[in-house]
């Protein structure tokens, strides 16, 4: 019998374990993963700043983040139907969406998600991972929309039968999604009194990205955000907050937060950049909100702009 040279034997014993755990990494060298701000808004009806959304896109694949109104079409903007460059945000390749939670600014495109995609060519079902509940909107949004359903099946169209469809999926904390591009985990956040408000870690060939979802700071959050390639974290101005009243300074204390809070979570989580979105300004500028934060933190910092692609 041949004697084997042992660096060769462990070589090959890594190898296969390499590509049996993590085979979404073997093609690194040629993923490419980006950022879409569908939008950086919040509840406040501001033009230049549509509803809460962010698409995750890896080797054309798109990964959909939050459902706020207006999502579909800026992300048709991005595509190159409509003058763009990212054909995985082609409408009809909106087709796996994730929810942090229910708040009616993060869900109000969702029956635009389910349908309009479907209407321009989507065949097969969506698939949404979001908390509890989401199966009982998705039920109540179909049956809303199910005359407009059966006349585009049944009707002069005719549409296909399979992409008005929806698979949810109820998620708790932990691994909650994989492909051969992305693996996804949840945690929970801190968002006031919601009992299943979560923020998403995405691990792809070439990036951890971290959204946080609404969530005020806390201990799980920083510490899923840790060493992140990208932290995509919802902020709102200080020098706005402190115009508050006590009432509404309660509130926005318990359920998001600031620009200095974000410092000290990110001096401490030391994130590679920071993508700031669901922007509450209150009066400040861009430029206001990243002197906020650099009093306390020097790392990089972009404020999320509609349309933006990081």
């Amino acid at each position: 019998m041949t004697k084997q040279n042992p660096k060769i034997i462990l070589f090959l014993v890594l190898g296969f374990t390499f590509f049996h755990v993590c085979p979404q990494l073997l093609n690194a060298q040629t993923s490419i993963t980006k950022i879409a701000i569908l939008g950086s808004g919040n509840p406040n009806p501001d033009p230049e700043h549509s509803g809460c959304s962010v698409a995750i896109i890896v080797n054309e694949k798109s990964y959909i983040i939050d459902f706020g109104p207006g999502l579909v079409r800026q992300a048709a903007k991005l595509s190159p139907r409509y003058g763009g460059n990212i054909n995985a945000l082609n409408v009809e390749n909106l087709k796996t969406a994730f929810l942090t939670h229910l708040h009616s600014d993060h869900t109000t495109g969702y029956p635009d998600l389910i349908l309009t995609p479907w209407v321009l060519g989507r065949d097969q079902p969506l698939e949404v991972y979001g908390p509890e509940g989401i199966k009982h909107m998705t039920d109540h949004i179909l049956e809303a929309y199910q005359e407009d359903i059966r006349y585009r099946v049944y009707g002069l169209e005719p549409a296909n039968n399979q992409g008005w469809r929806v698979n949810t999926h109820e998620i708790d904390e932990g691994l909650i999604y994989t492909d051969e591009y992305v693996k996804v985990e949840a945690f929970k956040v801190e968002h006031g009194s919601w009992p299943n408000a979560f923020g998403f870690r995405f691990t792809t060939p070439d990036k951890t990205i971290v959204i946080s979802g609404d969530a005020m700071p806390s201990v799980k959050l920083q510490k899923y955000a840790e060493n992140a390639d990208i932290l995509i974290h919802e902020v709102y101005s200080k020098s706005g907050f402190d115009k508050k009243n006590d009432f509404w300074k309660t509130y926005h204390s318990s359920n998001h937060t600031s620009t200095l809070e974000l410092a000290e979570l990110a001096n401490k989580a030391k994130p590679g950049m920071i993508i700031l979105y669901h922007t509450l300004y209150w009066g400040a500028s861009d430029q206001d909100l990243l002197d906020e934060i650099a009093t306390i933190y020097k790392g990089k910092v972009i404020v999320g702009l509609d349309g933006g692609v990081y």
